[in-house]
């Protein structure tokens, strides 16, 4: 069998499906772009049955055979685990919220499947990502998808050069009711199945559960931002900001009926601080994050006005960007965002061009431990030391600034 010219990452659903079966009508009209399909297995199998890999497995089988591609198995588990998952967990035990969508993009199907595709003798890859490659004088460059409300860009912002010049999006320019249609008029047994949601690697268990396998429970105080006892919660790293599920905090006496969030983690004293509605001091301004990636190789300027989203799907919001000497950037938006989260990804954009993006280090909220390093060289201020140091007298909760926030 001759090597393929272009292998899919066949994940057994309908986007990777639809991806091979427009690569292989290509392939009928211009045989020297011949196709293989590639399932990988990122995940050991933990007996719980959840993670449903073997019946995806079934699924890309059953496509390639019926699209008459050949494919092939490869095992990354041991990769993913020392790629994604470690990083995952640390980053859950130092109170941060990760992204491993991001980072599997990156180490895993970037990467590795890259690197497996290679040494079949493919020149490129593709999968069922909505999103956009081009070159434009000599440059590579990420685009958001047709289909803004399926876009994947945000957690493709990892990549890089020689990984987009070796890339394939065969759905960057359609809708996903148009995947779903295509898969059904071929016949493809993928047509219906439900698009999978979550991460692969917790499939449909609940998340706490998950992770207390891992990150043991570690009960401790739930507290009002003036420092009232309010309930216990099981450790502050099954929770982020701005969440509301989970609190299980009833009727509190003297607090209106209304349900309470997530505002910060102090986590060197394993307590979690919580306030009702649109609180305050879950708003921030200004952020740093960790060293930057660019997709083009290097920032547009050393100080620019671009958007950005700090999450998902989120819409986007205008900032100015300014790059430190060390890579790292500082974020000013034009108007307050709430529950940025240290550990998620921020991702700027021009219009439709992804330029790169950035994990979050810190932000100005009000319960951010390292909002001060925000001011240079100011990160050793009462609160941010107390922040660091359980054993130090200074409470984070009776820092003026929170104060005078939570009391508007």
């Amino acid at each position: 069998m001759s090597a393929p010219r272009i292998v899919v990452g066949m994940s057994g659903g309908v986007d990777s499906s639809v991806a091979a079966l427009l690569l292989r009508d290509r392939a009928l009209a211009d045989p020297s772009q011949s196709v293989a399909g590639l399932f990988m297995r990122n995940w050991a199998d933990d007996g719980s049955g959840d993670c449903r890999a073997e019946d995806d497995r079934r699924d890309a089988v059953a496509v390639s055979g019926r699209l008459g591609l050949p494919i092939h198995f490869r095992d990354f588990s041991n990769e993913y685990w020392a790629g994604v998952f470690e990083h995952f967990l640390a980053e859950y035990a130092a109170g941060r919220t990760p992204n491993p969508d991001v980072l599997c993009n990156r180490e895993i199907k970037f990467k590795h499947f890259l690197d497996a595709a290679h040494a079949l003798g493919a020149e490129r890859i593709a999968t069922g990502h909505y999103a956009r490659v081009r070159c434009a004088d000599g440059e590579w460059q990420l685009l958001r998808a047709v289909d803004r409300s399926k876009d994947q860009s945000y957690f493709l912002h990892q990549l890089g050069q020689a990984q987009l010049a070796a890339t394939l999006f065969p759905l960057g320019d359609l809708h996903k009711p148009d995947v779903r249609r295509m898969a059904a008029d071929a016949g493809l047994p993928t047509a219906a199945k439900k698009d999978s949601t979550g991460i692969c690697f917790i499939g449909e268990r609940d998340f706490r559960d998950f992770l207390a396998q891992y990150l043991p429970a570690k009960p401790g105080d739930i507290l009002t931002p003036d420092g009232r006892r309010i309930g216990t919660h099981p450790g502050v790293f099954y929770f982020t900001l701005g969440q509301r599920e989970g609190l299980q905090i009833g009727g509190v006496r003297g607090y209106p009926a209304a349900p309470w969030f997530v505002v910060g983690k102090d986590v060197p004293r394993n307590r979690l601080i919580v306030d009702q509605g649109e609180s305050p001091l879950l708003l921030s301004q200004r952020l740093r994050t960790e060293t930057a990636h660019w997709i083009a190789g290097s920032p547009p300027a050393r100080r620019f006005v671009c958007t950005a989203q700090t999450r998902y799907r989120q819409a986007d919001e205008v900032c100015e960007v300014t790059v430190r000497e060390d890579g790292a950037l500082d974020v000013r938006f034009e108007r307050p965002q709430r529950a940025v989260t240290p550990g998620q990804s921020l991702v700027l954009y021009r219009d439709a061009l992804c330029l790169g993006g950035a994990v979050i280090a810190a932000t100005d909220a009000a319960f951010d431990p390292n909002r001060a390093a925000l001011d240079d060289g100011k990160a050793d201020s009462p609160a941010v030391e107390a922040a660091a140091d359980p054993d130090s007298s200074v409470d984070p909760l009776q820092n003026p600034t929170f104060s005078r926030i939570s009391a508007r």
